[in-house]
């Protein structure tokens, strides 16, 4: 079933002025909106209450009630969705409870981060990426996906970065490198053995570090220099790492926008340099666009 509230959202670009204060209005207070009647909303959003039956109408709602029953029983089943029992996988889940379970859970993972996340201890890891020699990155299992991402990111705006899928080629890596470099190391526990292996090595070398990790006192924590701390809401599930792993990225996209902020002359002119045009993008490679960063894009959609 398609959200009430995404219904009205991604209908607001297109909405007159009447109606954009209802869906405001909705979106503020969808809890309070699904207990008043047409009247109340009407009074409460400035909108007479045919601007507001005909909004219902237009986006799939007979009647107001249909909309009103329609919101209540989205905000029962948030509620509902947002007790950890009921959000475990079960075998004998739906396909659309599996959908609803997985994305609430990847929400939650983002909305813990982003709490979790200081901006002084994420400006200063930028900072240091910019000043270093080259950058390496280290992790095994679903953070090795994570490194080899982050990593994919900084070669595309050339800066000198490194990463393997070999351990033992990760330990060359970190015996390697020296004080001018700097080592970025994701393991959600921060426990990993190996990791915790090569963060011992680079500390001995005075390497800075700044490591990926979860928020709590770890091995790998107290050896980095700087700790971008990511929360995960796992299922008991054996499904693997998956919150973790989407905190990570979003911490990896943080890292890699601010540094693309911070140098965007040079980045930009890289990403163009980099950019690998598809077939039905060749008239924007001529143009000079790059796909991921166009400032505007005036041609219509094919």
């Amino acid at each position: 079933m398609q959200s009430v509230i995404l219904k009205f959202r991604e209908y607001l670009p297109q909405s007159s002025s009447t109606e954009r204060g209802a869906i405001e209005y909705l979106m503020q207070r969808p809890e309070e909106v699904a207990t008043m009647s047409i009247r109340e909303f009407s009074q409460n959003a400035f909108a007479s209450p045919s601007t507001i039956t005909r909004l219902c109408r237009k986006l799939g709602y007979a009647k107001y009630r249909d909309f009103q029953q329609a919101l209540m029983y989205e905000n029962a089943l948030k509620k509902e969705t947002i007790s950890e029992q009921n959000c475990e996988i079960h075998r004998s889940d739906t396909m659309e409870q599996l959908v609803d379970k997985l994305i609430f859970k990847s929400i939650m993972s983002l909305e813990d981060t982003k709490r979790l996340i200081e901006l002084e201890v994420l400006d200063k890891s930028v900072e240091l990426l910019m000043s270093s020699k080259r950058i390496a990155f280290f992790g095994v299992g679903a953070s090795q996906l994570v490194a080899k991402d982050a990593y994919l990111k900084f070669l595309r705006v050339n800066k000198p970065c490194m990463v393997s899928e070999d351990f033992h080629v990760q330990l060359v890596q970190a015996r390697n490198m020296t004080s001018e470099d700097v080592g970025v190391i994701i393991s959600y526990s921060g426990l990993t053995s190996e990791m915790v292996e090569c963060a011992e090595i680079m500390k001995d070398a005075n390497v800075p570090l700044i490591a990926i990790t979860c928020f709590h006192e770890s091995p790998l924590s107290r050896l980095a220099d700087y700790n971008l701390y990511v929360s995960a809401t796992e299922f008991e599930f054996r499904t693997g790492k998956l919150g973790s792993r989407i905190s990570q990225l979003a911490v990896v996209d943080m890292l890699y926008v601010a540094y693309v902020q911070k140098n965007y002359d040079t980045c930009m002119n890289s990403l163009k340099k980099t950019f690998i045009a598809k077939a039905k993008n060749i008239k924007d490679k001529e143009r000079g666009n790059d796909a991921g960063f166009k400032e505007t894009d005036n041609r219509k959609a094919e």
